[in-house]
């Protein structure tokens, strides 16, 4: 019977399994859900969180659970539940829902849900008997409680303290905490939080909100990527991927906000969330199963790891005019204050791994610009020429058109999310179920293209991002929020930025289309800078400023040698010139160049311009050999020789045979003295740089008179025949291995690098102290040539 009816037992068994599995769901699906709103009465729960939590009920009503709203807060209760009331008065319903059926489930929310004062340890063990008393009265069994977190994040640990000990439901029923950024002002701050949170919730427990994770672009990333993995995923890489964009920008300012955004700014307020999680899930390796949360946090936790550390030249920033009146109006500042809070941010962001290398990703977003915007588009490189003019391109077919994948967030011309697919490239599927392919609107044009050029695509039903996030916390969806490895990891990677601009003046633009093009910004290798130079006023009066114009270059002596006192941009400018013309000349009667370059921060500028502004540099005769070098490994951050590969070696060519860095790591040691590596640098300097005298030596000047790593506190290398020396630094790591002062000295030409106010006091100091190197072992620098040249900056030279 079996073989003669295979459909119909099939068939059978496939209905029977259903029904079972219905059974299930249904028996998991019963109990009653207390959800309780912290902060019921402010900003973002008038705005969204009752309408999301409305929504939910909607969803959810007729499906087995039943429901209790608890708004909270700590207005008293005849003044909350005014305010409750006034904000469950615009709630709205989807707009096919017939009117009579949307009055009566408004009615219905409106019954569930009651204001309540939280502000004492007894409010809240009165809530918790409240609870317990509402499931007992009614015969239900209780499902779980939800406590959402619209609340300052300095108020985080006392209500959690006071849930943990009151409010926790009994066993066999979930607790889900939901948490509203900031998350934390920095890495430190984060991690301190965390610990806080910790003390309190479990990992599972905790749902860290970015409602960028919930618009329904964002939403799809992943999904897209998942479904057209065969079509895209060959393409999606740096062998066919120009850059990456990732774009909101508004029109609107901070006022009203401006407490919250004096202490943010744009970069903690925007990049640091919500354009970072967009750029993980672009660029992440793809799970096999992208519907495991598990697997999907730790390809985006890799992602993180392969991110090229930020520094200061990875980002610009700039600050509509009208910001500082608006902060010392709100804040009662003094007329003179003027804030450095940026509220416009262009980040360049490069992910070392073998997908991404090399590949721009471009986050930028800001205030009171020229649109409200938000997207992420891939754009692909196009490779092909086509003979014919454009006019004979066939818009779905030619490959000289551009090619890019556009996931569309929001407003600005198209109104609403979309994905948009570049016809040239191969045709791509959404899911059927949520999303629809729709024709272009004759006329309408995107990146300067016309929507034909496009496949478009758009949900089904537009969702507000609070609903959908409301909904994945209710069903226990972790997979759209942030987890505490996932948000330490972001800090991480942003908070040395931060650092490094916190004392960075922003440029300062008028707001709107009057900003013109004072924002444009371009990139260069791993440099990023405004496209448009803007004049800074030394003085801040009107007329007859001096400008930078103005200083260009200044020659003059400095300890009775040459100084050259400038801009830093122009004397990093003049100080490679110097070096390149040194080099050719050097190699033009020698035919090769010995340059020595000290470690640190202060040559970075300087090997970035070398590596991409100087294209006739002889590097393939040049020798390179390192001043100073950290005890550390050479992959690590420390490293004076990590430095010069991150920021010169990968970009130049020049004969690994020449590049000679010291040997800090022998025997799987780190500079340990019987390894005798400053003896061993010693000799391949005799043996290879004639004299043992470099062609030209960079040295810096720390804020102790130190130069090279030859410190006053370590008299090691000041003096004595030894030409490389062990020796020991007051800052970690303190071991390190050096030049020696009279190897320095016997350069041809050496070059010392000061910039920054930090060095200013240095500057003044050693113009007046004599031959002192124990003291100050910059001061011992007097190259027998004769050759010594001060190369510093209006920062370090003025204060």
């Amino acid at each position: 019977m079996y073989s003669r009816y295979p459909g119909f037992w099939k068939m059978l068994t496939v209905a029977v399994c259903t029904a079972f599995l219905g059974c299930l769901q249904a028996q998991e699906l019963q109990g009653h859900v207390s959800i309780i709103l912290l902060g019921a009465t402010g900003d973002l729960a008038r705005k969204y969180l009752w309408q999301g939590l409305f929504q939910l009920y909607l969803d959810e009503v007729g499906k087995g659970h039943s429901f209790s709203f608890h708004g909270a807060a700590l207005t008293p209760l005849k003044q909350g539940q005014q305010l409750i009331d006034k904000a469950l008065e615009t709630l709205s319903c989807p707009q096919d829902m017939a009117p009579s059926q949307c009055t009566e489930l408004k009615d219905q929310f409106l019954q569930l849900s009651q204001y309540r004062q939280l502000k004492t340890a007894e409010d809240y063990q009165s809530l918790g008997r409240d609870i317990e008393a509402q499931v007992q009265q009614e015969g239900l069994q209780e499902a779980g409680r939800i406590f959402y977190f619209s609340v300052p994040p300095f108020a985080y640990a006392d209500i959690a303290r006071n849930i943990n000990s009151s409010c926790r439901p009994g066993p066999g029923t979930w607790l889900r905490v939901v948490l509203e950024k900031p998350f934390g002002h920095d890495h430190s701050s984060a991690q301190q939080l965390a610990t806080e949170l910790g003390s309190f919730f479990q990992e599972e427990e905790m749902y860290r909100v970015d409602h960028y994770l919930g618009k329904q672009a964002v939403a799809q990333i992943l999904p897209f990527r998942d479904q057209n993995r065969k079509a895209l995923d060959h393409l999606w890489s740096r062998h066919h991927v120009e850059r990456v964009e990732i774009i909101m920008k508004e029109t609107v300012d901070a006022e009203g906000r401006i407490s919250f955004y004096e202490e943010y700014g744009v970069i903690r307020d925007i990049l640091q969330n919500h354009l970072t999680e967009v750029l993980t899930l672009v660029a992440m390796e793809l799970p096999h199963n992208i519907s495991d949360p598990g697997a999907v946090l730790q390809h985006k936790l890799q992602t993180f790891q392969a991110l090229r550390g930020l520094r200061k030249g990875s980002a610009v920033v700039g600050q509509y005019q009208a910001y500082s009146e608006q902060v010392r109006r709100e804040l009662q500042k003094p007329d003179s204050f003027q804030s450095l809070t940026p509220t416009f941010a262009g980040v360049l962001v490069h992910i070392d791994n073998l997908r991404w290398e090399g590949v721009p990703f471009i986050l930028m977003s800001g205030k009171a610009l020229d649109e409200r915007v938000g997207y992420v588009r891939v754009l692909f490189r196009n490779q092909a020429y086509c003979a014919q003019s454009e006019r004979h391109w066939v818009a779905d077919q030619s490959q000289c058109l551009p090619r890019q994948v556009v996931f569309y967030i929001g407003h600005g011309d198209l109104g609403s999310p979309a994905v948009l697919v570049s016809r040239n490239l191969p045709r791509t599927v959404l899911p059927s179920e949520s999303w629809k392919e729709v024709e272009a609107q004759p006329g309408r044009h995107l990146f300067g293209r016309p929507l034909s050029d496009f496949y478009i695509y758009s949900p089904m039903r537009e969702r507000d991002a609070y609903s959908i996030l409301i909904s994945h916390i209710f069903h226990g969806r972790k997979d759209s929020f942030i987890t505490t490895e996932n948000l330490l990891a972001s800090w991480h990677f942003w908070t040395p930025l931060l650092d490094s601009l916190s004392r960075e003046t922003p440029r300062h633009y008028p707001g709107g289309a009057e900003s013109g093009h004072l924002l444009d910004f371009e990139f260069s290798g791993s440099q990023l800078s405004f496209s448009q130079q803007q004049l800074e006023q030394l003085v801040p009066k009107p007329s007859s400023a001096p400008m930078p114009s103005d200083f260009r270059v200044l020659k003059a002596t400095y300890r009775e040698s040459p100084l050259i006192l400038s801009w830093p941009e122009e004397l990093i400018a003049k100080l490679a010139s110097d070096i390149e013309a040194t080099a050719m000349r050097v190699v033009r009667h020698f035919g090769e160049f010995h340059l020595a370059l000290s470690g640190g921060s202060s040559p970075v500028a300087l090997f970035q311009q070398l590596a991409l502004r100087h294209f006739g540099f002889p590097w393939a005769h040049t020798h390179l050999w390192l001043v100073d070098e950290r005890c550390v490994l050479p992959t690590d951050p420390e490293s004076n020789f990590q430095s010069l590969q991150a920021h010169l070696l990968q970009y130049i060519r020049v004969p690994y045979f020449n590049i000679h860095p010291m040997p800090v790591h022998l025997h799987r040691r780190l500079c340990a003295e019987e390894d005798q590596g400053a003896q061993l640098y010693a000799q391949e300097i005799a043996a290879q740089v004639a004299n043992s005298s470099f062609d030209l030596l960079l040295l810096g000047m720390g804020t102790d008179g130190h130069t090279a790593s030859l410190f006053p506190q370590s008299p090691a290398g000041l003096d004595g025949e030894q030409l490389v020396v062990l020796t020991t630094s007051p800052s970690w790591p303190h071991q390190r291995m050096s030049l020696s002062l009279p190897l320095i000295n016997r350069a041809k030409k050496v070059a010392v690098l000061v910039i920054g106010r930090m060095k200013h006091e240095i500057t003044m100091l050693v113009s007046r102290v004599g031959h002192e190197p124990k003291k100050w072992p910059i001061s011992g620098v007097l190259p027998t040539s004769s050759q010594l040249v001060w190369y510093i900056d209006y920062e370090a030279f003025l204060g």
